[in-house]
């Protein structure tokens, strides 16, 4: 898990660190193994495809839909600066 945190936070925009880092923060306790192995492969996409499907600009292919992505798309776990 410490390898994927590092991952997830280490993507090379802050846009994507904020956005696939924070979903690992929020969600990643609570994740079973199956879930942790779709974040692990999810992880292989480009960031570009990764947040054009979490705001919704890109349809999300068929193979990453259901409720990791749901989760993704919530964009509730991301800071927002006030």
């Amino acid at each position: 898990m410490k390898r994927l945190r590092f991952r997830a936070w280490h993507r090379g925009t802050k846009e994507a660190d904020l956005l696939i880092g924070g979903f690992f923060d929020t969600h990643s306790a609570n994740w079973s193994d199956q879930e942790v192995d779709w974040f692990e492969t999810l992880l292989e996409e480009q960031d570009v495809d990764i947040m054009g499907w979490a705001i919704g600009s890109i349809a999300v292919p068929a193979r990453w839909e259901g409720p990791m992505m749901t989760q993704l798309k919530a964009l509730g776990y991301v800071p927002v600066a006030e």
